[in-house]
């Protein structure tokens, strides 16, 4: 069964109870339309199982099938450098049938972001840098498309793009570490 290969650390992005008993990690493509879906999964399932849930998302652009994928993971570490990466990850997916580079720019401005720190940060090595290391976790984890989902850094094969199908992992992990 396809593990986890690299530890959550401080470079991730993280939401949730850290504390909690179950830690989920999303590979995620924000262009992707099945990974547009299950945003609105992981939201529901955060709010709904908020005590029992420690959520991180990497990136795994999957540029060769969507041309702006790597921009916007770009510009969501950007926004990250000005600690408002959850709502420039939260925006992406919102319009992600308009993602362009002037939509991107767009919406660093309409969460308050300063433009020229924007424009610099996406462009950076560091930027570039985490993008490639989610990328290559990824990759090392047994990744091939996107959503790919690991519970306790062991892949959900049974994630079927439903609230449901998640919902179900979650609780039989959470008996699983009852018993």
């Amino acid at each position: 069964m396809p593990t986890l290969k690299l530890e959550i650390n401080s470079n991730d992005h993280q939401i949730g109870n850290t504390n909690a008993a179950l830690t989920l990690v999303e590979y995620s493509d924000f262009q992707c339309p099945s990974c547009r879906r299950a945003h609105s999964v992981v939201k529901r399932l955060l709010k709904e199982r908020s005590n029992d849930l420690h959520f991180v998302f990497r990136n795994f652009p999957l540029s060769q099938f969507h041309q702006h994928a790597y921009d916007a993971a770009a510009s969501a570490e950007a926004a990250g450098k000005q600690s408002k990466f959850w709502e420039m990850h939260d925006l992406i997916f919102e319009n992600q049938d308009n993602l362009d580079a002037n939509l991107l720019t767009s919406l660093a401005q309409d969460i308050g972001l300063d433009p020229a720190q924007f424009a610099n940060d996406r462009r950076s090595d560091e930027v570039r840098k985490k993008i490639e290391m989610d990328f290559e976790s990824g990759i090392g984890s047994g990744v091939k498309g996107t959503p790919t989902f690991f519970l306790n850094g062991i892949r959900i094969l049974s994630f079927k793009g439903t609230y449901e199908s998640l919902l179900a992992a979650v609780l039989l992990q959470l008996n699983v570490n009852q018993h």
